[in-house]
């Protein structure tokens, strides 16, 4: 795995805070990725995602791991933003959240956010319990 890329936007604490927390929830692997892929354009977003969301929210002692995931799950569905939404998924997994923990937030999604959202959140999450076993199965 790469080491992080040596960009200016990437030296603040908060950044080097995030980070931390950031692979922890999503993979070093997947985060380093996403580092190394970033352009001078896009390593302002990296940035904003490593500082603002993982640097000063998911640092916050205030809710514990689990419960930011589920609250993400919930937002992303009622978004509609699949390919973030099979990423949290997963995360969550990881997080301690179950699968059931999971199906029941997406249960309310559909009373809250509607049936098609609702629908399209269920569809992402089967999709990344499938990619989660099959990659356990080796």
């Amino acid at each position: 795995m790469a080491d992080t890329p040596d960009r200016p936007e990437y030296q603040s604490e908060l950044f080097r805070r995030g980070l931390a927390v950031r692979k922890e929830v999503l993979g070093a692997e997947y985060v380093e990725r996403s580092l190394a892929a970033a352009d001078d354009f896009m390593a302002a977003f990296q940035q904003a995602t490593t500082e603002i969301a993982w640097g000063t929210v998911w640092t916050r002692p205030g809710l514990p791991r689990p419960t930011r995931s589920m609250l993400n799950i919930a937002m992303l569905a009622a978004l509609g933003k699949p390919h973030e939404l099979k990423l949290h998924v997963k995360a969550a997994l990881g997080n301690g959240v179950s699968r059931d923990e999971i199906k029941e937030v997406l249960v309310q999604v559909c009373a809250y956010c509607g049936i098609p959202a609702g629908f399209d959140a269920f569809r992402t999450a089967a999709e990344a319990f499938r990619e989660v076993d099959a990659a356990a199965k080796g």
